[in-house]
């Protein structure tokens, strides 16, 4: 594949996540949105990486890594943010019995 085809690919997977973002009410939808935008800049990472080293540095492996390694930090702070998300979730569940994200008064206080 070329670099262009995975350029389309992630921004086709970030606009996606962004219409599920802005366009749903339910909270775990809005989290798994969120997810494919973090997947969509994963995918842009590591393409850069791989075709975009300067001249002469194709072979250093350091960076070559270079995206890949960014993208292994974002998976990590998505994990941390999915794992917040869905306690705020739960909670949010329990006391209204519903996770509509209109619904979520006690938050704006």
């Amino acid at each position: 594949m070329s670099f262009e085809a995975f350029l389309i690919v992630a921004a086709v997977l970030f606009c996606i996540g962004l219409y599920g973002a802005l366009a749903r009410r339910n909270v775990l939808a809005v989290l798994m949105s969120i997810e494919l935008m973090f997947n969509a800049v994963n995918i842009t990472l590591v393409a850069m990486a791989k075709y975009l080293a300067p001249a002469g540095l194709q072979d250093d492996i350091s960076t070559v890594l270079t995206g890949q390694v960014f993208a292994v930090f974002i998976i990590t702070v998505a994990a941390a943010e999915i794992a917040l998300g869905l306690g705020i979730v739960f909670a949010m569940y329990r006391t209204n019995e519903t996770v509509d994200l209109s619904e979520a008064t006690q938050l704006r206080h």
